[in-house]
Order: structure tokens, then sequence, then C-alpha cells
């Protein structure tokens, strides 16, 4: 399922990859590492997203996943003058992860004209898989949200 971003995927790709994260991802650590249209990745810190047994919390796990694949529906949806709004996510949490980083990589499953809906994976630091992630969003006309 590989695209060629046109010009203006290309220019939203830039702009988001130097927008800040949010306040949200801001306080969990995610660095954004690679943006492209087809392959979204980024890092997180398991230190101070612990729950209190000292493992990576499912919950931070989730907010990794449900960034990236809003990020790509995204870029997706600006040439449509849409923009995506999760719908859905689930996540099966494979293994603990106690300490390091996380690494989640975001890939499309499906990029259609009213949802898009993609898989994160996520990695600790021995590339073993600690969750997968499927988040679902749909596209809505900018216009119907007054922007």
């Amino acid at each position: 399922m590989n695209s060629t971003p046109d010009d203006e995927s290309q220019a939203v790709i830039e702009a988001m990859s130097t927008m800040p994260m949010g306040a949200l991802n801001d306080k969990m650590g995610v660095v954004l590492v690679e943006m492209t249209a087809d392959r979204i990745v980024a890092t997180m810190p398991v230190e101070g997203n612990q729950q209190p047994y000292g493992l990576l919390h499912g919950g931070a796990s989730v907010v990794l996943a449900e960034t990236l694949g809003s990020m790509g529906s995204a870029i997706h949806a600006h040439p449509m003058d849409k923009v995506a709004v999760g719908v859905d996510i689930n996540a099966t949490h494979h293994r603990s992860a106690t300490s390091g980083l996380v690494t989640g990589v975001a890939t499309p499953v499906h990029r259609g004209r009213s949802s898009a809906c993609w898989e994160v994976v996520i990695t600790d630091e021995r590339g073993k898989r600690v969750c997968t992630s499927r988040i679902t969003c749909a596209l809505v006309p900018k216009a119907s949200l007054g922007m």
C-alpha cells in the first residue's frame, strides 16, 4: 500500500513534522522520529508512563498509537479538504516494558474517502512487540466543523 505523496501532502507532512506534538504527548515524552504518507514512527520513554507495578501503562501505549494513527489519517485527509476524527481504537498488550524507550510504527491498513485505518506496532528496545493497536478515523469535511 505504498503511495507517493503529492506536493500538497508533502507540504502537510513537513508542516506536521515541525508542529508541537501537544501537551499530552509532551508530558509523555513522545518524540517523532519519521513521518511519511506510508509510515509514522515515534518513541516514548517507559519511565514516567508506568502503572503502579512499574510496567508501561497500557493507556500510555494507546496514547502513542492514537497519536501516530491520527497523524497518518490527517495526512491522507488533508488533500480532500477533510480532517481526521478518531472513532475507534483497540490495543492488545503482548508483553510488559519496564525501562528504556518503546517505539511505535504506524502503517496504513485502509485509506478511503470517508475513513482511514492504521495499525500501530509498539516494540521495546530489544525489538520485542509490546502492543499492537488499530485506530480508525472518520474523514470529515472541514466545512462541517466550521473550519
